[in-house]
């Protein structure tokens, strides 16, 4: 098993579970976030849609179909009526009732204890967001997007808000530019579009980069030794084994 010892001389990256200990939960569910806290996750990433009744609920798709055994989009569904549907079945037998959270849910058992990073994916979702944090002063937040307009909206509405700039295509350069017009906490590009003039032009300017979506610690490995300050992983499991904190915990 790979480990990184303390002759490596190398910052221990943070480690985010992305939709939860996805690799071995279902995606998106207080299972799967639990998960990611027993085997040592920093933090956990989650999506955010809305219901018909304007309420945060945690899921990654608009659409239900994928994840859960109902139909249509979620926006489509008050609360009530998605939180009757089974969101874990599909994955295995043993998470068969396992419903869709709420926003409000995972800051009641998380908020506090490990740091969320939210994408949001439309206006009114991340407005939502807002209000609620509003009302959850214990939450240490970051909240991330492709939807570079939203964010723009979101830095106008808070201006201490920690703001990430997801990169999945398109001119990194410009994209790194936005992330310090916004004065974002980080840059969250795709692993596979991350290369060395990227890596150093964050560094020239201070911007942290969190890749993703990496489970193979040797790959991991190598991102850290290049600079990289963390990772978006299904895995945080696989990873932790490869990046102890001190005294094993």
């Amino acid at each position: 098993m790979l480990a990184l010892h303390k002759s490596d001389h190398m910052q221990l990256p943070f480690l985010w579970a992305h939709r939860g200990a996805s690799r071995n939960a279902p995606e998106n569910t207080l299972a799967a976030f639990l998960a990611a806290a027993e085997c040592g996750a920093d933090g956990l990433e989650l999506d955010i849609h809305l219901s018909y009744d304007g309420i945060p609920v945690v899921i990654h798709d608009e659409t239900l179909d994928r994840t859960t055994d109902g139909t249509g989009p979620v926006a489509h569904l008050d609360l009530q009526m998605l939180l009757q549907l089974d969101a874990g079945s599909w994955f295995a037998p043993e998470y068969v009732g396992e419903g869709i959270p709420t926003l409000e849910s995972v800051l009641s058992v998380f908020a506090g204890n490990l740091r969320l990073n939210r994408e949001i994916k439309e206006f009114r979702a991340g407005m939502a967001m807002l209000e609620l944090l509003g009302r959850c002063p214990s939450a240490d937040v970051v909240v991330s997007s492709f939807n570079y307009d939203l964010l723009r909206s979101l830095r106008e509405k808070d201006g201490n808000l920690a703001l990430a700039v997801l990169f999945e295509s398109g001119n990194w350069r410009q994209a790194i530019h936005l992330a310090m017009e916004l004065s974002a906490c980080a840059f969250h590009p795709r692993a596979d579009k991350v290369n060395r003039p990227m890596l150093t032009a964050c560094q020239r300017v201070e911007l942290p980069v969190f890749v993703w979506t990496v489970d193979d610690p040797r790959l991991a490995m190598s991102f850290v030794r290049s600079g990289v300050s963390g990772f978006f992983t299904n895995d945080p499991e696989a990873l932790r084994a490869v990046f102890p904190r001190a005294g094993g915990q």
